[in-house]
């Protein structure tokens, strides 16, 4: 059993424990479980690559479920030794103990919104009657009752088209596999047998009959961590069983989708379907519902861009499409004709990446401008009607309803603050306040900035930097950096009560917009995938600089953090410069670059990463930068706590075992190496309050214990 001796002085420094003998100090000793090494390995192009905790990928072992216990016991063991854990628990508590109400939508006779009154594990939904008083809402659903610690969550909600009917998932213990229930609105009593085993789907009603939704065969062995590639489409009809479902397409081994998702346009004229061999880039087919046994028609054969219907008037369909156009733009095209031969311009690309929607009879096209929100009204001849004026610089959501409905809502938020909805009546412009939250924060105390600095290769990169008004650039604010960079994903300004208790404390939180996303079209995300990954790392690093190099931080009060894709940045950046943080917190990642095409849906991602089997020279790179291949003997690596969930069927949790047991067989110094993981708990939607709760009160603790802080820098926290 290894075991560690960590001594953390008050000069808020961390040396050698002969050296601390001379000062005040407080011990904590772990002792490591021991990971036993197996001789296993595999050839890749004639290079043999050893695998020596591939024991760890059983997650339905004994041994891997006692090796989980053993290293919660140490990590648990040590995280309640940190003296102020209780309290930023406690503050945390009283930050996010604040109603919450989610913007309301109509469904037949009733107006729906969700609510959490501060500390519920899961949100509510409540209604109430069409034009009455929403001080009259009764609660509708409460996903709180499901279980009594809140592991089971409410995932898709979808109504028949008059209402009377709900369909909804839900998720046990946070598992991407789910389950679908079937209500009667007006009784609220399930009126079906509940729909089993299906995972990455949508719910889209066909009128008041049945509605569309796809899955999975299940897996041989682990349902957590087996294979899942071969998507399908199902039709479930009212008042029929489950197997009696019609497959509408997949299944067939000659074409393999790893996702197809069905949606019926609003008028029930027309099923579409999205088939995806990775997760960018979709075929696009069409099903004219009006005319029975018509064919499926292709609009896109093939995978080179993501293009899909936002609307249709009759046979005139409305396409939002990057094909031929990084930025996105608007098409029309009859549906009679569909092929992108015909298509006309309808809103052209811009400079600025697009984001659409619709509602109220209009088009809503959201700009992002170095990250911040801008919202136009176009009507459906393509005419501007305005340029929305927004609350501020930041990010919104919503502008999205059904054509009838003429109050639209919209989201408004930043880094600093919490977001408020908006209520928008689409023929006047004019937009109104509806909701905004009471909760214990001063946002005028706290300043966003956004800066473009420079990585490696020359590239300008815009950060926003999140920070008390008047922090003292002294090189010694504690920093959390925190990054993505991936999937053509974009980082919006929004507001964390998380992230508001570190910045309480005199932290500082920056967020770099990476290559790999999406901020700047498809050519700034394919600068971030394969062979070019390297480039998202280097993003990354060339951000920590910027801070130290500017004076809000040091690599002693730095750390850095990402979760799942973001997990894969935090440890490959730690791997290739442990020299340049202290903290390091890789969440739910991708660390195992040759194996992770393996498990569950993991093959989808090849778009982003490419895989081991690819070519020589593609193997090679993985391996050069793969977390769990790239720990070394004789590294000091920064403080570590790496975090997973026991029934993450994303990212399998195998990832960050074997990274794990890596670092502590391998590690270097006093700087810990432990991994926090979830029991009941997934990749990360649905978890709890309770369990974010800890998880954050967790991370913040081990992060400024092991920047050295024996208090809290803030004395003055409010409980």
């Amino acid at each position: 059993m290894k075991k560690i001796t960590l001594c953390l002085i008050t000069a808020i420094t961390i040396m050698s424990c002969n050296e601390e003998k001379k000062q005040a100090e407080t011990s904590i000793e772990l002792n490591y479980p021991e990971t036993k090494k197996v001789d296993t390995a595999y050839t890749h192009f004639g290079e043999t690559v050893k695998d020596p905790y591939r024991w760890l990928e059983d997650d339905r072992s004994k041994e891997t479920g006692d090796w989980v216990k053993a290293q919660n016991q140490t990590t648990f063991g040590y995280l309640e030794n940190i003296p102020y854990r209780k309290e930023l628990k406690e503050r945390l508590e009283v930050l996010w103990n604040y109603e919450k109400i989610g913007a309301p939508f109509n469904e037949g006779d009733y107006t729906y919104f969700y609510k959490n009154d501060g500390l519920q594990n899961q949100y509510v939904i409540y209604r109430y009657k069409k034009g009455g008083d929403p001080a009259s809402a009764e609660v509708f659903l409460d996903p709180n009752k499901f279980k009594e610690d809140g592991t089971i969550s409410l995932g898709q909600t979808s109504f028949s088209k008059d209402g009377k009917t709900l369909a909804y998932s839900i998720s046990e213990g946070g598992s991407d596999w789910r389950k679908i229930m079937v209500m009667n609105t007006e009784t609220k009593e399930i009126i079906e047998d509940t729909l089993v085993d299906i995972k990455f789907s949508g719910i889209s009603w066909y009128k008041n009959e049945g509605f569309y939704y796809s899955s999975y065969d299940k897996p041989e062995g682990s349902e957590l961590s087996a294979k899942t590639d071969q998507h399908k489409v199902y039709y479930h009809k009212l008042g029929t069983s489950q197997k009696e479902d019609k497959l509408i397409y997949g299944g067939t081994p000659e074409e393999k989708h790893r996702y197809i998702y069905a949606n019926v346009t609003e008028d029930d004229n027309y099923l579409l379907l999205s088939p995806r061999v990775s997760t960018s880039g979709n075929k696009l087919y069409l099903k004219d519902l009006t005319k029975p046994n018509s064919p499926l028609v292709a609009i896109v054969d093939h995978t080179d861009s993501d293009t899909q219907v936002i609307d249709n008037i009759g046979s005139k369909l409305y396409l939002v499409t990057n094909l031929d156009a990084p930025n996105q733009k608007i098409v029309t095209v009859d549906a009679k004709n569909p092929t992108p031969e015909n298509w006309k311009e309808f809103i052209a690309e811009t400079e600025y990446v697009l984001t659409a929607s619709k509602g109220g009879g209009y088009f809503f096209t959201e700009y992002m401008v170095d990250a911040i929100s801008k919202v136009s009204q176009y009507d459906y001849e393509g005419k501007l009607i305005r340029e929305i004026e927004l609350p501020g610089l930041g990010n919104v959501g919503g502008f999205a309803g059904k054509k009838e409905e003429k109050t639209l809502y919209y989201s408004f938020t930043n880094y600093n603050t919490p977001s408020s909805i908006y209520k928008y009546d689409v023929e006047t412009g004019n937009s109104e306040l509806y909701w905004k939250p009471s909760i214990d924060f001063n946002s005028d105390a706290y300043e966003s900035n956004q800066i473009f600095y420079t990585s490696k290769d020359g590239t300008k990169v815009p950060m926003i930097i999140t920070h008390k008004k008047g922090l003292e650039l002294n090189g010694k604010n504690p920093t959390i950096l925190y990054g993505y960079g991936g999937f053509n994903i974009s980082l919006n300004p929004s507001f964390s009560t998380a992230n508001a208790v570190w910045m309480e404390q005199g932290g500082v939180y920056a967020v770099p917009n990476l290559r790999g996303g999406g901020e700047y079209g498809k050519e700034w995300h394919k600068a971030g995938t394969q062979m070019q990954k390297q480039n998202v790392f280097d993003d990354f690093i060339a951000a920590a600089e910027y801070l130290i190099d500017n004076k809000y931080t040091d690599s002693k009060h730095l750390a850095i953090s990402g979760r799942s894709n973001g997990g894969l940045l935090v440890g490959a950046t730690m791997t290739q410069r442990p020299d340049l943080m202290q903290v390091a917190l890789p969440g739910v990642g991708v660390l195992d670059m040759l194996r992770y095409h393996t498990f569950t849906a993991g093959a989808g991602w090849a778009y982003d990463y490419g895989t081991a089997e690819d070519s020589k020279e593609m193997f090679e790179y993985l391996k050069a930068y793969s977390p769990v291949h790239n720990v070394k003997e004789g590294v000091q690596y920064p403080a570590t706590m790496v975090t997973t969930g026991d029934h993450d069927d994303r990212v399998v949790p195998a990832h960050s075992f074997k990274f794990a047991a890596e670092l502590q067989d391998k590690q270097t110094g006093s700087n810990p190496t432990l991994i926090r993981i979830e029991t009941d708990a997934g990749h990360g939607a649905g978890t709890p309050v309770s369990k974010i709760l800890e998880q954050h009160a967790d991370t913040f603790g081990f992060t400024l214990y092991n920047m050295g802080f024996e208090e809290l820098p803030n004395k003055e926290i409010k409980k």
